[in-house]
Protein backbone atom coordinates (compact mmCIF):
# COMPACT_ATOMS: atom_id res chain seq x y z
CA UNK A 1 0.00 0.00 0.00
CA UNK A 2 1.24 3.77 -0.94
CA UNK A 3 4.15 2.05 -2.40
CA UNK A 4 3.91 3.93 -5.65
CA UNK A 5 4.97 6.93 -3.64
CA UNK A 6 7.76 5.27 -2.08
CA UNK A 7 8.77 4.02 -5.55
CA UNK A 8 9.21 7.62 -6.78
CA UNK A 9 10.50 8.77 -4.15
CA UNK A 10 13.63 5.99 -4.18
CA UNK A 11 13.99 6.68 -7.77
CA UNK A 12 14.99 10.44 -6.87
CA UNK A 13 16.88 9.73 -3.93
CA UNK A 14 18.53 6.11 -2.79
CA UNK A 15 20.07 7.25 0.03
CA UNK A 16 20.71 5.31 3.08
CA UNK A 17 19.87 1.89 2.04
CA UNK A 18 21.07 -1.03 3.05
CA UNK A 19 22.21 -4.17 1.16
CA UNK A 20 21.24 -7.42 0.40
CA UNK A 21 22.98 -11.21 2.52
CA UNK A 22 24.85 -12.98 0.66
CA UNK A 23 22.74 -15.78 1.94
CA UNK A 24 25.05 -17.97 -0.50
CA UNK A 25 28.56 -17.63 1.86
CA UNK A 26 25.84 -17.75 5.28
CA UNK A 27 24.50 -20.93 4.39
CA UNK A 28 28.09 -22.40 3.64
CA UNK A 29 29.32 -21.72 7.14
CA UNK A 30 29.41 -25.21 8.79
CA UNK A 31 29.87 -23.48 12.21
CA UNK A 32 26.24 -22.08 12.10
CA UNK A 33 24.85 -25.56 12.40
CA UNK A 34 26.81 -26.71 15.51
CA UNK A 35 24.70 -24.44 17.60
CA UNK A 36 21.86 -25.64 19.97
CA UNK A 37 18.18 -24.03 19.92
CA UNK A 38 17.65 -21.84 23.01
CA UNK A 39 14.24 -22.20 24.44
CA UNK A 40 12.44 -19.95 27.02
CA UNK A 41 9.60 -20.60 28.66
CA UNK A 42 7.15 -18.55 31.21
CA UNK A 43 9.78 -19.36 33.95
CA UNK A 44 13.16 -18.91 32.15
CA UNK A 45 15.61 -20.68 29.95
CA UNK A 46 15.02 -24.42 29.27
CA UNK A 47 17.97 -26.08 30.12
CA UNK A 48 19.52 -28.25 26.62
CA UNK A 49 18.03 -31.72 27.06
CA UNK A 50 14.65 -29.93 27.83
CA UNK A 51 15.15 -28.46 24.22
CA UNK A 52 16.49 -31.72 22.72
CA UNK A 53 13.10 -33.11 23.74
CA UNK A 54 11.03 -30.46 22.21
CA UNK A 55 12.89 -31.12 19.03
CA UNK A 56 12.22 -34.76 19.29
CA UNK A 57 8.37 -34.52 19.88
CA UNK A 58 8.49 -32.41 17.04
CA UNK A 59 9.77 -34.71 14.72
CA UNK A 60 7.59 -37.89 15.81
CA UNK A 61 5.04 -36.21 13.92
CA UNK A 62 6.67 -35.21 11.05
CA UNK A 63 5.66 -37.32 7.63
CA UNK A 64 9.04 -37.46 6.44
CA UNK A 65 12.13 -36.74 8.04
CA UNK A 66 13.02 -33.11 8.01
CA UNK A 67 16.36 -31.42 8.12
CA UNK A 68 14.52 -28.60 9.22
CA UNK A 69 13.78 -29.48 12.69
CA UNK A 70 17.68 -29.70 13.68
CA UNK A 71 20.21 -27.95 10.72
CA UNK A 72 17.84 -25.06 10.11
CA UNK A 73 16.93 -24.39 13.68
CA UNK A 74 20.32 -24.72 14.50
CA UNK A 75 21.23 -22.11 11.66
CA UNK A 76 18.37 -19.80 12.91
CA UNK A 77 19.26 -19.58 15.99
CA UNK A 78 23.14 -18.79 15.37
CA UNK A 79 21.87 -15.89 13.36
CA UNK A 80 19.79 -14.93 16.08
CA UNK A 81 19.80 -14.08 19.52
CA UNK A 82 16.33 -14.23 20.03
CA UNK A 83 14.83 -17.44 21.40
CA UNK A 84 12.45 -19.84 20.90
CA UNK A 85 9.77 -18.98 23.16
CA UNK A 86 7.28 -22.19 24.55
CA UNK A 87 4.05 -21.93 26.29
CA UNK A 88 1.95 -19.90 24.06
CA UNK A 89 -0.97 -19.40 22.04
CA UNK A 90 -1.28 -18.57 18.05
CA UNK A 91 -4.58 -17.48 16.56
CA UNK A 92 -4.64 -17.19 12.88
CA UNK A 93 -6.52 -14.49 11.74
CA UNK A 94 -7.46 -14.15 7.92
CA UNK A 95 -8.08 -10.31 6.33
CA UNK A 96 -9.47 -7.54 8.02
CA UNK A 97 -12.92 -8.46 9.19
CA UNK A 98 -11.37 -11.05 11.68
CA UNK A 99 -8.12 -9.08 12.93
CA UNK A 100 -10.06 -5.51 13.16
CA UNK A 101 -12.97 -7.15 15.54
CA UNK A 102 -10.08 -9.03 17.42
CA UNK A 103 -7.73 -6.14 18.10
CA UNK A 104 -10.92 -3.82 18.60
CA UNK A 105 -11.74 -6.42 21.36
CA UNK A 106 -8.04 -6.43 23.14
CA UNK A 107 -8.39 -2.63 22.83
CA UNK A 108 -11.57 -2.73 24.82
CA UNK A 109 -10.31 -4.54 27.23
CA UNK A 110 -7.25 -2.71 28.15
CA UNK A 111 -6.10 -1.94 31.50
CA UNK A 112 -2.79 -0.34 31.57
CA UNK A 113 -1.11 -0.02 28.30
CA UNK A 114 -1.37 0.07 24.33
CA UNK A 115 1.42 0.24 22.10
CA UNK A 116 0.71 0.68 18.26
CA UNK A 117 3.29 0.56 15.49
CA UNK A 118 1.89 1.10 12.02
CA UNK A 119 3.07 1.29 8.34
CA UNK A 120 -0.29 2.90 7.33
CA UNK A 121 -2.98 4.42 9.57
CA UNK A 122 -5.10 5.88 7.92
CA UNK A 123 -8.07 8.92 8.63
CA UNK A 124 -11.26 7.32 6.83
CA UNK A 125 -13.44 5.21 8.41
CA UNK A 126 -11.40 2.50 9.94
CA UNK A 127 -8.78 4.88 10.86
CA UNK A 128 -11.91 6.94 13.27
CA UNK A 129 -12.73 3.84 14.82
CA UNK A 130 -9.81 2.74 15.80
CA UNK A 131 -8.88 6.30 16.88
CA UNK A 132 -12.33 6.75 18.43
CA UNK A 133 -11.35 3.46 20.75
CA UNK A 134 -7.99 4.41 21.60
CA UNK A 135 -9.05 7.81 22.77
CA UNK A 136 -11.98 6.37 24.91
CA UNK A 137 -8.94 3.90 26.70
CA UNK A 138 -6.55 6.99 27.30
CA UNK A 139 -9.66 8.66 28.97
CA UNK A 140 -9.80 5.49 31.32
CA UNK A 141 -6.24 5.84 31.98
CA UNK A 142 -4.67 3.52 29.89
CA UNK A 143 -1.49 4.32 28.40
CA UNK A 144 -1.74 4.52 24.36
CA UNK A 145 1.87 5.07 22.66
CA UNK A 146 1.26 5.32 18.54
CA UNK A 147 4.29 5.15 16.13
CA UNK A 148 3.13 5.56 12.36
CA UNK A 149 5.64 5.81 9.35
CA UNK A 150 6.04 9.16 7.44
CA UNK A 151 5.25 7.81 4.17
CA UNK A 152 2.83 5.45 5.01
CA UNK A 153 0.41 7.29 6.70
CA UNK A 154 1.53 10.20 4.30
CA UNK A 155 -2.14 11.20 3.34
CA UNK A 156 -3.54 10.96 6.57
CA UNK A 157 -4.27 14.48 7.90
CA UNK A 158 -2.06 16.18 10.42
CA UNK A 159 -5.38 17.04 11.66
CA UNK A 160 -6.22 13.07 12.96
CA UNK A 161 -3.02 12.63 14.45
CA UNK A 162 -3.55 16.16 16.42
CA UNK A 163 -6.27 14.81 17.84
CA UNK A 164 -4.95 12.15 19.44
CA UNK A 165 -1.99 13.80 20.72
CA UNK A 166 -4.97 16.41 22.11
CA UNK A 167 -6.22 13.57 24.26
CA UNK A 168 -3.34 12.45 26.04
CA UNK A 169 -1.93 9.72 23.81
CA UNK A 170 1.91 9.73 22.93
CA UNK A 171 2.41 9.81 18.84
CA UNK A 172 5.53 9.54 17.12
CA UNK A 173 5.88 10.07 13.48
CA UNK A 174 8.69 7.52 11.69
CA UNK A 175 11.73 9.36 10.16
CA UNK A 176 9.28 12.12 8.93
CA UNK A 177 9.59 13.07 5.51
CA UNK A 178 10.54 17.09 6.51
CA UNK A 179 14.13 17.03 7.02
CA UNK A 180 13.60 19.96 9.71
CA UNK A 181 11.43 17.78 11.69
CA UNK A 182 14.65 14.75 12.13
CA UNK A 183 15.61 13.62 15.52
CA UNK A 184 19.35 11.98 13.74
CA UNK A 185 20.87 11.52 10.25
CA UNK A 186 17.77 12.09 7.72
CA UNK A 187 17.31 9.54 5.38
CA UNK A 188 14.12 8.90 3.29
CA UNK A 189 14.57 5.96 1.45
CA UNK A 190 14.59 3.80 5.44
CA UNK A 191 11.19 3.29 6.07
CA UNK A 192 9.42 0.95 9.09
CA UNK A 193 7.25 -1.49 7.07
CA UNK A 194 6.20 -3.05 10.60
CA UNK A 195 2.37 -3.47 12.46
CA UNK A 196 1.99 -4.62 15.50
CA UNK A 197 -0.60 -4.00 18.64
CA UNK A 198 0.59 -4.91 22.06
CA UNK A 199 -1.87 -5.02 25.03
CA UNK A 200 -0.90 -4.67 28.60
CA UNK A 201 1.62 -6.56 27.67
CA UNK A 202 -0.27 -9.51 27.46
CA UNK A 203 -1.67 -9.62 23.81
CA UNK A 204 0.43 -8.96 20.17
CA UNK A 205 -1.08 -8.64 16.93
CA UNK A 206 1.69 -8.76 13.66
CA UNK A 207 1.26 -9.51 10.06
CA UNK A 208 0.22 -7.66 7.14
CA UNK A 209 -2.87 -5.79 7.94
CA UNK A 210 -2.47 -1.63 8.34
CA UNK A 211 -5.22 0.42 9.58
CA UNK A 212 -7.15 1.00 6.56
CA UNK A 213 -10.27 0.85 4.56
CA UNK A 214 -9.32 -1.38 1.94
CA UNK A 215 -9.44 -4.05 4.67
CA UNK A 216 -13.23 -3.06 5.48
CA UNK A 217 -14.80 -6.08 4.65
CA UNK A 218 -17.66 -6.32 7.28
CA UNK A 219 -16.01 -4.59 10.18
CA UNK A 220 -18.23 -5.51 13.24
CA UNK A 221 -20.06 -8.34 11.48
CA UNK A 222 -18.26 -11.09 13.07
CA UNK A 223 -17.43 -13.04 9.84
CA UNK A 224 -14.71 -13.77 8.20
CA UNK A 225 -14.34 -10.99 5.76
CA UNK A 226 -13.47 -12.96 2.67
CA UNK A 227 -15.01 -11.03 -0.33
CA UNK A 228 -13.01 -10.88 -2.93
CA UNK A 229 -13.72 -7.13 -3.37
CA UNK A 230 -11.30 -6.74 -0.04
CA UNK A 231 -8.01 -7.18 0.03
CA UNK A 232 -6.35 -10.08 1.08
CA UNK A 233 -4.21 -10.67 4.31
CA UNK A 234 -3.23 -12.56 7.18
CA UNK A 235 -2.08 -11.25 10.63
CA UNK A 236 -1.61 -13.71 13.94
CA UNK A 237 -2.65 -13.15 17.83
CA UNK A 238 -0.10 -14.06 19.86
CA UNK A 239 -0.60 -14.80 23.92
CA UNK A 240 2.06 -16.12 26.36
CA UNK A 241 5.54 -15.28 26.87
CA UNK A 242 6.41 -14.46 23.70
CA UNK A 243 4.75 -10.84 23.69
CA UNK A 244 7.45 -9.87 26.01
CA UNK A 245 9.60 -10.46 22.58
CA UNK A 246 7.00 -7.96 20.44
CA UNK A 247 7.04 -5.73 23.53
CA UNK A 248 10.73 -5.23 23.37
CA UNK A 249 10.77 -4.44 20.17
CA UNK A 250 8.15 -1.84 20.37
CA UNK A 251 10.19 0.18 23.38
CA UNK A 252 13.48 -0.34 21.73
CA UNK A 253 12.60 1.33 18.44
CA UNK A 254 10.60 4.00 20.24
CA UNK A 255 13.62 4.95 22.29
CA UNK A 256 15.98 4.96 19.03
CA UNK A 257 13.31 7.02 17.44
CA UNK A 258 13.65 9.71 20.76
CA UNK A 259 10.33 9.60 21.22
CA UNK A 260 8.47 11.35 24.05
CA UNK A 261 9.24 9.72 27.14
CA UNK A 262 7.04 6.25 27.90
CA UNK A 263 4.61 6.78 30.42
CA UNK A 264 5.68 4.54 33.40
CA UNK A 265 3.58 1.87 33.31
CA UNK A 266 3.64 -2.47 33.68
CA UNK A 267 5.08 -3.18 29.82
CA UNK A 268 6.08 -6.44 30.88
CA UNK A 269 4.18 -8.07 33.69
CA UNK A 270 4.36 -11.70 34.40
CA UNK A 271 3.45 -14.10 31.42
CA UNK A 272 2.15 -17.47 31.88
CA UNK A 273 1.91 -20.58 29.55
CA UNK A 274 -1.39 -19.79 27.52
CA UNK A 275 -1.00 -22.50 24.87
CA UNK A 276 1.22 -25.27 23.12
CA UNK A 277 2.76 -23.01 20.50
CA UNK A 278 6.47 -22.22 19.85
CA UNK A 279 7.21 -18.99 18.82
CA UNK A 280 10.11 -16.79 17.75
CA UNK A 281 9.87 -13.18 16.28
CA UNK A 282 12.79 -12.37 14.52
CA UNK A 283 13.16 -8.26 13.28
CA UNK A 284 15.05 -6.88 10.89
CA UNK A 285 16.61 -3.41 10.23
CA UNK A 286 18.64 -2.48 7.16
CA UNK A 287 21.57 -1.32 9.18
CA UNK A 288 22.45 -5.35 9.13
CA UNK A 289 21.28 -8.18 6.79
CA UNK A 290 17.89 -9.04 6.78
CA UNK A 291 17.55 -11.96 9.01
CA UNK A 292 14.17 -12.86 7.88
CA UNK A 293 15.06 -13.13 4.30
CA UNK A 294 18.37 -15.61 5.11
CA UNK A 295 16.04 -17.46 7.45
CA UNK A 296 13.92 -18.16 4.73
CA UNK A 297 16.29 -19.55 1.98
CA UNK A 298 17.92 -21.61 4.40
CA UNK A 299 14.00 -22.92 5.61
CA UNK A 300 13.98 -23.48 2.02
CA UNK A 301 17.14 -25.00 1.29
CA UNK A 302 16.29 -27.57 4.27
CA UNK A 303 13.12 -29.00 3.40
CA UNK A 304 11.86 -32.16 2.29
CA UNK A 305 7.99 -32.27 1.74
CA UNK A 306 6.51 -28.55 1.09
CA UNK A 307 6.99 -25.40 0.82
CA UNK A 308 3.82 -22.46 0.37
CA UNK A 309 4.92 -18.76 0.04
CA UNK A 310 1.96 -16.14 -0.43
CA UNK A 311 3.91 -12.92 -1.17
CA UNK A 312 2.11 -9.30 -2.05
CA UNK A 313 5.34 -8.01 -3.85
CA UNK A 314 7.45 -11.21 -5.57
CA UNK A 315 10.57 -9.25 -6.79
CA UNK A 316 13.02 -11.03 -4.88
CA UNK A 317 16.94 -11.41 -6.06
CA UNK A 318 18.72 -14.82 -7.24
CA UNK A 319 19.53 -16.35 -4.03
CA UNK A 320 16.07 -16.50 -3.17
CA UNK A 321 15.06 -17.86 -6.77
CA UNK A 322 17.95 -20.58 -7.17
CA UNK A 323 16.66 -21.57 -3.44
CA UNK A 324 12.87 -22.55 -4.87
CA UNK A 325 14.22 -23.63 -7.86
CA UNK A 326 16.65 -26.24 -6.44
CA UNK A 327 13.79 -27.49 -3.73
CA UNK A 328 11.62 -28.37 -6.84
CA UNK A 329 14.15 -30.13 -8.83
CA UNK A 330 14.44 -32.11 -5.51
CA UNK A 331 11.12 -33.03 -5.10
CA UNK A 332 9.46 -30.91 -2.89
CA UNK A 333 6.17 -29.51 -3.67
CA UNK A 334 6.93 -26.09 -4.25
CA UNK A 335 3.75 -23.33 -4.37
CA UNK A 336 3.69 -19.76 -4.44
CA UNK A 337 0.26 -17.78 -4.49
CA UNK A 338 1.03 -14.48 -6.02
CA UNK A 339 -1.05 -11.41 -7.23
CA UNK A 340 -2.52 -11.12 -10.33
CA UNK A 341 -2.85 -7.26 -10.34
CA UNK A 342 -1.28 -4.77 -7.79
CA UNK A 343 -1.28 -1.15 -6.43
CA UNK A 344 2.57 -0.76 -7.41
CA UNK A 345 1.89 -0.80 -11.93
CA UNK A 346 5.40 -2.61 -12.40
CA UNK A 347 5.13 -5.61 -9.39
CA UNK A 348 3.33 -7.93 -11.02
CA UNK A 349 5.13 -8.01 -14.55
CA UNK A 350 8.38 -7.97 -12.46
CA UNK A 351 6.88 -11.58 -10.85
CA UNK A 352 6.25 -12.45 -14.60
CA UNK A 353 9.56 -12.54 -15.41
CA UNK A 354 10.72 -15.42 -13.42
CA UNK A 355 7.72 -17.19 -13.75
CA UNK A 356 9.70 -19.27 -16.89
CA UNK A 357 12.63 -20.43 -14.78
CA UNK A 358 10.38 -21.44 -11.77
CA UNK A 359 7.83 -23.25 -14.11
CA UNK A 360 10.90 -25.21 -15.76
CA UNK A 361 11.88 -26.12 -12.47
CA UNK A 362 8.89 -28.06 -11.61
CA UNK A 363 7.36 -24.67 -8.92
CA UNK A 364 3.81 -24.31 -9.25
CA UNK A 365 2.53 -20.84 -9.73
CA UNK A 366 -0.59 -19.23 -8.64
CA UNK A 367 -2.47 -16.26 -9.26
CA UNK A 368 -4.49 -14.40 -6.86
CA UNK A 369 -8.02 -13.48 -8.68
CA UNK A 370 -9.21 -11.35 -6.30
CA UNK A 371 -9.27 -7.84 -5.74
CA UNK A 372 -5.38 -7.40 -4.16
CA UNK A 373 -3.46 -10.15 -2.41
CA UNK A 374 -1.31 -8.38 0.25
CA UNK A 375 -0.35 -11.40 2.94
CA UNK A 376 2.81 -12.54 3.86
CA UNK A 377 3.05 -16.19 4.80
CA UNK A 378 5.20 -19.48 4.37
CA UNK A 379 4.90 -22.67 5.68
CA UNK A 380 7.55 -25.52 5.01
CA UNK A 381 7.02 -29.21 5.65
CA UNK A 382 4.10 -28.58 8.00
CA UNK A 383 5.74 -27.21 11.19
CA UNK A 384 7.87 -24.57 10.66
CA UNK A 385 5.55 -21.24 9.38
CA UNK A 386 5.86 -17.54 9.25
CA UNK A 387 3.41 -15.16 9.29
CA UNK A 388 4.63 -10.97 9.05
CA UNK A 389 5.19 -7.78 7.92
CA UNK A 390 8.29 -8.65 5.13
CA UNK A 391 7.59 -9.29 1.33
CA UNK A 392 10.00 -10.71 -0.84
CA UNK A 393 11.16 -7.65 -2.66
CA UNK A 394 14.22 -4.90 -2.36
CA UNK A 395 12.07 -3.00 0.61
CA UNK A 396 12.04 -5.57 2.56
CA UNK A 397 15.21 -7.16 2.10
CA UNK A 398 17.54 -4.17 2.42
CA UNK A 399 15.52 -0.99 3.22
CA UNK A 400 13.02 -1.22 5.28
CA UNK A 401 12.04 -2.27 9.31
CA UNK A 402 10.39 -5.39 9.59
CA UNK A 403 8.79 -8.18 11.56
CA UNK A 404 8.12 -12.04 11.63
CA UNK A 405 7.20 -14.37 14.13
CA UNK A 406 8.09 -18.13 13.46
CA UNK A 407 5.44 -21.02 14.89
CA UNK A 408 7.29 -24.44 15.39
CA UNK A 409 3.79 -26.30 15.02
CA UNK A 410 2.09 -29.23 13.05
CA UNK A 411 -1.49 -28.20 13.92
CA UNK A 412 -0.55 -24.63 13.40
CA UNK A 413 0.89 -25.61 10.12
CA UNK A 414 -2.00 -27.49 9.27
CA UNK A 415 -4.28 -24.17 9.55
CA UNK A 416 -1.51 -22.55 7.65
CA UNK A 417 -1.85 -25.27 4.73
CA UNK A 418 -5.64 -25.42 5.10
CA UNK A 419 -5.56 -21.75 4.36
CA UNK A 420 -3.16 -21.97 1.59
CA UNK A 421 -5.69 -24.46 -0.25
CA UNK A 422 -8.42 -22.62 0.62
CA UNK A 423 -7.05 -19.27 -1.30
CA UNK A 424 -5.10 -21.34 -4.46
CA UNK A 425 -8.70 -22.07 -4.86
CA UNK A 426 -9.90 -18.40 -5.60
CA UNK A 427 -6.64 -18.16 -8.11
CA UNK A 428 -5.51 -19.46 -11.49
CA UNK A 429 -2.79 -21.83 -11.85
CA UNK A 430 -0.16 -20.78 -14.26
CA UNK A 431 -0.03 -23.27 -17.13
CA UNK A 432 4.02 -24.20 -18.15
CA UNK A 433 3.00 -24.60 -21.20
CA UNK A 434 0.33 -21.61 -22.21
CA UNK A 435 2.87 -19.45 -20.71
CA UNK A 436 5.33 -19.99 -23.13
CA UNK A 437 3.10 -18.22 -25.41
CA UNK A 438 2.12 -15.44 -24.04
CA UNK A 439 2.25 -12.22 -25.98
CA UNK A 440 4.84 -10.02 -26.78
CA UNK A 441 3.91 -7.57 -25.34
CA UNK A 442 3.52 -9.27 -21.66
CA UNK A 443 7.48 -10.58 -22.65
CA UNK A 444 8.76 -6.58 -23.41
CA UNK A 445 6.56 -5.62 -19.81
CA UNK A 446 8.16 -8.40 -17.98
CA UNK A 447 12.04 -7.23 -19.27
CA UNK A 448 11.35 -3.66 -18.25
CA UNK A 449 10.07 -4.43 -15.08
CA UNK A 450 12.94 -6.65 -14.30
CA UNK A 451 15.79 -4.11 -15.56
CA UNK A 452 14.27 -1.56 -12.45
CA UNK A 453 13.77 -4.59 -9.97
CA UNK A 454 15.78 -3.61 -7.57
CA UNK A 455 13.61 -0.57 -7.33
CA UNK A 456 10.45 -2.42 -6.25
Amino acid sequence: MNRILQFAVLAMLLSGCGTVPDARAILHNQSLYSQDPKFTGPHGSLTREQGQQIVERLKEHQQAPSDILERHLAFEQALSDVPLVVGNKVLLLKNGTETYNAMLAAIHDAKDSINIEMYIFSDGQVGEMFADALIERQRHGVQVNLMYDGIGSFPTSAGFFDRLRQNGIAVMEYRPLNPFAKRFHWTISHRNHRKMLIVDGRVAFTGGINISEVYASGVGSGGSGGSMEYWRDTDIELEGPVVAEVQKLFISEWSYQKGPTLAQRNYFPSLEKQGNEIVRVIASVPERFSLIYVTLISAIVNSETNVYITDAYFAPDHQMLHALERAARRGVDVRLLLPSHSDVAFIVSAERSHYRALLASGVKIYEWQGEMLHAKTATIDGVWSTVGTSNLDWWSIARDNELNAIILSHPFGDEMNLMFKHDIESSNQIDPDQWKHRGLGERLRETAAGMIEPLL
